[in-house]
Parts: structure tokens; C-alpha cells; sequence
């Protein structure tokens, strides 16, 4: 039995946290919750949307299962999100995209996988105001973190049977940064000769992405890059509803669905928890509980399958509640 922190999260996130561990228990997954709570409620309560009892408890678990939590834009607190990533020094973030059976879209050959270095580039947030006409931000590459986020894609392209590494820039222009990135790509790829490298700009990608998705495998990418294509490619399998997410670091990893928290339809069980539950079939196999992960897996395809018990994002009528029982039934 694996004790693993849960973060409900805020909005719809208490709901869909609800459906995805009542399929997991279903499942037979072995895995105690440990719940702990976070965002604006917990803010106005204990001064702060991410307490440190829940940096402690993912410390101590080392995995965890988080809902989405709100960020309020222009305004109030920053991102839990971000927090998260900086306190436990989660320098990957992973985003499997792969078109499933029963949700329409353009294309139906999509199976590749972003990863997105998560600690540095512009997002290191150092920014001043000049004067009252300019402002400047300074992106942030380093060796460092470029050449670890690169082992994690090969050492992801291996375990995963993946065949291609290719290594995103815009190194034409940002000659030092993004060649910096190139050149501890370049690096790391001469110690995984197995598996083939490439380099591509990065807007030469989102053209390709559009045209033909399917020639791409494993992507790397500086944390801005990687954000925008990210959602990108949701968009290929049929957007933010069906995308999951991992946060990976050395000593802690947090699964969490792309989405937001969807206030305007909080309580109304009308949720769609596919994301959450895929970002959750991630953590299983993370935690090396791949039979049930695979289990849940064909269950939650053959319900999409179908599309005879969906939610209304997907063009159904199902509540929350239905589509899990759904799921459950597949099992």
C-alpha cells in the first residue's frame, strides 16, 4: 500500500477528485490518500493557497494526485502551480498527447509526448520596469537544467520503447539562450545512440504540428516552448478536457490534469474527470502499479469508445457521477 498525497483543489476539482478515487479503489489500486488541501478557501482561512503542510506531506510521500486549483488573474495570490514546481524543484513537466477512440478531431494518427523544462526561461519571472514606456524580462538558460531536462526525455524515450528525441529553439535568433539549450542537447544525445535525434525551430514545429502531427515522438523543450506547445498539441487530441500532466523531479512527482478549475460549473456535477483520471493512470505506472494502470486504462478508452455515457464537453448528457459509474462498469 502506497501512502500518496491528494490535493482536491478548488472549483470542480473536489468532484472530479472524488470520480477518479472511487475508479482507483475500484480498480484495485493499492494506494493510501493522504488529503490535503489547498488554494483560495485554504488562503482565507490559513493566510497562504499552499500552506507548507502540503510541500511536507508531498516531501514525505514523495508522489501526489492534485485537482485544479484557482489562480486569480492580475490579482490576489500567484500560482499554486508555480509554487509547487520551485519548492520541490519539479524540473519536468510531462504531457503525454495521444488521440483516444470516440473524441473527435482532426486527426487521428496524434501520439507524442512533450517535455517541458520547468524551472528557468522567461518563467524564472525576473522583470523590471525601465521606465513608463518599457518594461524588460530576462530568460534564463542554464546548463544545467538544460541537460537534465534532456536526460529526462531519453531516459523517458527509453523506458517508454520511444524512438525519436527532438530538441525545439528558436537558436536562428536567441543565439546564447536557446544555444546553450542546442548544445547540451547535442550533448546528451551522443550517450543514447539507440534512439535517433533531431533539432527543429520552434515555429517551424507549430507549422508541422498542424500538417502532419504524427511524424513527431518525444519533444524537449525551454519552459515557454513547451507551454505553448503543450497546449497545442491538446488541441490535436481534442483539447484541455482530455489532457493529462506530471511535474517530475529528482525526489517528488506531481499528476495533475492541464485544465483549470472550471468555477462557473462547481457543484453542478457536471465535470468531466477523463484528464484528472489519465494524469492519475500516469501516476500508476510511475509508482510501478502498471496492471491496474492498464486496467483503468481500457475502461476509461471503452467508455470514450463508446460514447454512450459521456459528459457534455464530449457531446453527451452525463453527469459526473454517471460517467464514473460508467467506467467502473468497464473495468
Amino acid at each position: 500500500m502506497q501512502k500518496i498525497t491528494l490535493i482536491p483543489g478548488d472549483g470542480i476539482g473536489p468532484e472530479i477528485t472524488n470520480s477518479v478515487t472511487e475508479i482507483l479503489k475500484a480498480a484495485g489500486a493499492e494506494i493510501e490518500w493522504e488529503v490535503q488541501t489547498a488554494g483560495a478557501d485554504v488562503a482565507e482561512v490559513e493566510g497562504s493557497p499552499l500552506p507548507d503542510r502540503v510541500i511536507e506531506s508531498i516531501k514525505k510521500n514523495k508522489v501526489a494526485l492534485k485537482a485544479p486549483v484557482t489562480t486569480p488573474i492580475g490579482k490576489g495570490f500567484r500560482s499554486v502551480n508555480v509554487a509547487l514546481r520551485k519548492s520541490l524543484d519539479l524540473y519536468s513537466n510531462l504531457r503525454p498527447c495521444k488521440n483516444i477512440d470516440g473524441i473527435k478531431t482532426r486527426f487521428d494518427n496524434v501520439d507524442l509526448v512533450i517535455v517541458r523544462e520547468n524551472t528557468e526561461d522567461l518563467y524564472a519571472g525576473i522583470e523590471r520596469q525601465i521606465d513608463a514606456d518599457t518594461a524588460e524580462s530576462i530568460k534564463i538558460i542554464t546548463r544545467k537544467a538544460s541537460t537534465r531536462i534532456v536526460e529526462f526525455a531519453f531516459d523517458y524515450a527509453i523506458k517508454n520503447n520511444r524512438k525519436l528525441v527532438t530538441a525545439v529553439s528558436k537558436a536562428n535568433i536567441c543565439k546564447l539562450s536557446d544555444g546553450l539549450f542546442l548544445e547540451c542537447a547535442r550533448e546528451v544525445s551522443k550517450k543514447y545512440p539507440q534512439i535517433e535525434y533531431k533539432e527543429i525551430l520552434v515555429d517551424n514545429l507549430c507549422m508541422q504540428l498542424v500538417q502532419k502531427p504524427e511524424q513527431f515522438d518525444v519533444l524537449v523543450l525551454p519552459n515557454l516552448y513547451g507551454d505553448i506547445v503543450s497546449d497545442l498539441c491538446a488541441g490535436l487530441i481534442g483539447g484541455l478536457g482530455v489532457a493529462q500532466g506530471a511535474n517530475i523531479g529528482l525526489d517528488a512527482a506531481v499528476f495533475e490534469p492541464v485544465h483549470g478549475s472550471a468555477p462557473d460549473i462547481k457543484g453542478q456535477n457536471k465535470a468531466n474527470p477523463t484528464a484528472l483520471l489519465l494524469s492519475a493512470i500516469e501516476m500508476l505506472k510511475y509508482i510501478e502499479q502498471r496492471k491496474v494502470a492498464e486496467k483503468v486504462e481500457k475502461a476509461l478508452y471503452k467508455t470514450l469508445k463508446e460514447q454512450k455515457v459521456v459528459t457534455a464537453d464530449l457531446g453527451g448528457t452525463a453527469t459526473t457521477t454517471e460517467f464514473t459509474k460508467e467506467v467502473i462498469s468497464n473495468l
